[in-house]
């Protein structure tokens, strides 16, 4: 009974007879705790779940490794993977499904280098690696967009006879992709002895996320030519393609053939890229009647995609009702409130940025510092806005300024919409020129020799600006340089960006 409740629902009676079963006087064994422990983590109830661990312990279980790697997971799930690091400590016995477990854990929660680290670990216990393991700690490569930690993992994998693994060499694919690299993705991709829908999808995600509209389209062609039945995954890479295009009438055409030819009930993440396609296309009052239309609940993505549409628009209206709806939802992201404060400055309200940081002043909510990092020989290099603190800060802001002089000659001029502060016009030119993703930019052509690609991550999406400054340096300095910011990844080269100027 607990374990078919534990699957299917509802969560919240598996746990009940857990508790019945106990009062009837049966101890649980490691059988029963292993789905208790899944119901639990399905309803993210931590304190239920540290009492079952109490009892775990009580009745001699703790080192049991499938009771173990249920409290891992439970722990994960519910965000406190420190503890669930000692669950795994104090079990010697440890096994392969141990191991993944607590890789997992670390991935799923963001430790990336965590569990890469324990990666390295379990091969030096002598346990092979399985096919599970190598999936988890590929994607824990793509989190971090480590390309070289994830080649690193690759050669490790062809090393140990795992280069015919499909399932595997999928993950390369979805890992190759994320960290940039869509070409290699693309080679792996073609060379898969057998594609699944999953491999479809992942080619066609990565295809979506650099921008490249046509060859993700173009796939799913090929997709369904040759007989591979698309999934509600698919369609969100298709719809995303199209939003990522600017690609309206097809977006629409996708969205509608989803349902009519294939049967698919749109979910929220569909309406998602929907609402995206809309409010970029300027069409926000119908972006608007689709969210309040939806046969499903708008979630925190759904509004936020308009929001954004409204920040590139300037509608300070709807911006002000997406923002409400946030509020209910996610009223701790001090991210949502930055937005609506960047259109009220936008349209030189200024009484409205300061009701609005009063707002977040109030509720203790603090702006998101804009981060940059780029690797360069195989070290992480970090910056923020009008940076210091590196050791090359002299050389990397001489450079800064040699292409700047070389930009200006070149037909750049510094947009300041940016700046949403209400100061003198060379005080916000300033502050431009000083983002952090130039700055990671300027460090990467003195530290590698010409020619060389630049990948820089930054935390939050690159501004209008600094987007056709990095067009204008990439052509002055004949080099391909490739940005990921929050949202997608932006190829600059020979003056140009995959995105077609349109994100």
């Amino acid at each position: 009974m607990i374990r078919a409740f534990a699957w299917d629902g509802p969560h919240e009676v598996a746990i009940s007879i857990y508790y019945q079963m106990i009062e009837y006087g049966l101890v649980p064994d490691n059988f029963t705790y292993p789905f208790v422990l899944k119901a639990c983590s399905t309803l993210s109830a931590l304190e239920q779940g540290r009492e079952i661990h109490e009892n775990v312990i009580r009745t001699g279980w703790g080192c049991d490794v499938f009771v173990g790697a249920a409290l891992i997971g439970m722990y994960a799930k519910c965000g406190a993977v420190e503890s669930g690091r000692k669950v795994f400590d104090k079990i010697l016995g440890r096994d392969v499904v141990l191991w993944n477990s607590m890789i997992a854990a670390y991935s799923q929660n963001g430790y990336s280098n965590a569990a890469l680290a324990l990666c390295r670990e379990m091969g030096v216990t002598g346990l092979r690696l399985s096919e599970a393991t190598l999936v988890t700690v590929i994607a824990a490569s793509s989190d971090i967009a480590a390309l070289p930690r994830g080649r690193e993992v690759h050669g490790f994998s062809l090393r140990h006879g795992f280069e015919s693994q499909d399932k595997v060499n999928t993950a390369f694919v979805d890992m190759y992709a994320k960290c940039g690299a869509v070409w290699v993705a693309r080679t792996l991709f073609d060379g898969l002895n057998e594609k699944r829908v999953v491999s479809w999808n992942a080619m066609i995600a990565g295809y979506a996320m650099h921008g490249h509209a046509s060859e993700a389209l173009a796939l799913f062609e090929d997709m369904v030519k040759e007989g591979y039945p698309p999934d509600h995954i698919t369609f969100v890479g298709v719809l995303s393609a199209c939003s990522h295009g600017g690609l309206m009438e097809k977006g629409s055409k996708f969205f509608e053939s989803m349902m009519s030819d294939y049967l698919i009930r749109p979910t929220v993440q569909h309406y998602t890229c929907m609402v995206d396609l809309l409010g970029h296309s300027g069409r926000l009052d119908e972006a608007y009647d689709l969210i309040m239309n939806m046969p499903v609940r708008p979630d925190s993505g759904v509004w936020g995609a308009l929001l954004n549409s409204c920040k590139l628009h300037g509608n300070v209206e709807l911006g002000e009702e997406a923002l409400l709806r946030l509020i209910d939802l996610e009223p701790r992201d001090a991210g949502n409130y930055v937005i609506l404060s960047n259109i009220y400055a936008q349209a030189g309200k200024w009484e409205g940025v300061a009701r609005v940081r009063k707002l977040m002043k109030d509720r203790g909510l603090k702006k998101s510092i804009a981060c940059s990092w780029i690797k360069v020989k195989n070290e992480v290099h970090v910056f923020l806005v009008e940076d210091m603190s590196h050791p090359q800060a002299e050389k990397i802001y001489a450079e800064l300024e040699r292409v700047e002089e070389l930009m200006t000659d070149a037909g750049y001029v510094p947009d300041t919409t940016p700046v949403f502060h209400d100061v003198e016009e060379d005080e916000k030119k300033t502050m431009v020129l000083g983002h952090s993703e130039r700055l990671a930019i300027a460090f990467g052509l003195i530290s590698t020799p010409p020619g060389t690609r630049l990948l820089v991550t930054k935390n939050l999406k690159i501004c209008d600006d600094c987007h056709v400054a990095i067009k204008f340096i990439s052509k002055i300095t004949k080099r391909e340089i490739i940005v990921r910011d929050v949202n997608r990844y932006h190829h600059f080269k020979d003056g140009k960006c995959s995105c077609g100027d349109y994100w």
